[in-house]
């Protein structure tokens, strides 16, 4: 191999258009619809939160038809293909297994648990109905990933021994983010969504 190959992951465009509901309606909910509708022809027709007020802003803020004061309402939604999980960590197992439970394939923000026996009953229960759940885990489908794929495929580095790698995000102090007010995990027990 002389350069390095072309990324073989198809393009986002040719997928086919569903309808997706949000759970949730802080930062990483905008960030995910404006990356999604920069990207894709997904749309996105409903969202929720645990205050239909809150709910209903962030719909008119973002041209999404309808904003539901819970998250039962959303899932229900005859409308919704695909739930994405925005909601704080310790509600991800519950807002999972609620839109799972309603027959909705779910997109489930980092992490898909606290802890590995939480993600694997989200698979189990996803793989029991026959329904689509991952991880939003955008960065592993990134083309430059299916690159290093077919480079360590192809043995043009000889035998991988080690992987040295720094990965981190800066949060600036006087930026207001969550994770500098150590507040950003909510006291409700495992499962509650209320």
């Amino acid at each position: 191999m002389t350069a390095l190959p072309a990324p073989r992951t198809p393009d986002p465009m040719a997928a086919p258009a569903l309808d997706w509901g949000v759970l949730g309606t802080g930062w990483i909910a905008e960030r995910f619809i404006a990356s999604v509708r920069r990207h894709t022809r997904q749309r996105f027709t409903a969202v929720a939160s645990r205050n239909a007020a809150r709910a209903e802003e962030f719909a008119a803020r973002h041209g999404i038809t309808r904003g539901y004061g819970s998250y039962e309402e959303l899932v229900a939604a005859a409308d919704v293909d695909v739930v994405y999980v925005a909601t704080e960590h310790t509600a991800h197992l519950a807002c999972a297994r609620l839109a799972l439970e309603a027959g909705k394939h779910v997109l489930v923000e980092k992490p898909l648990g606290l802890n590995a026996a939480q993600g694997a009953e989200i698979a189990e229960l996803a793989a029991s109905r026959g329904l689509f759940c991952a991880e939003a885990l955008w960065t592993f489908f990134l083309p430059r990933f299916d690159v290093v794929r077919q480079v360590l495929d192809s043995g043009m580095l000889g035998e991988v021994w080690s992987v040295l790698a720094d990965l981190g995000e800066y949060f600036d102090p006087a930026g207001g983010h969550r994770i500098r007010r150590g507040t950003w995990c909510s006291a409700r027990p495992e499962g509650a969504l209320h």
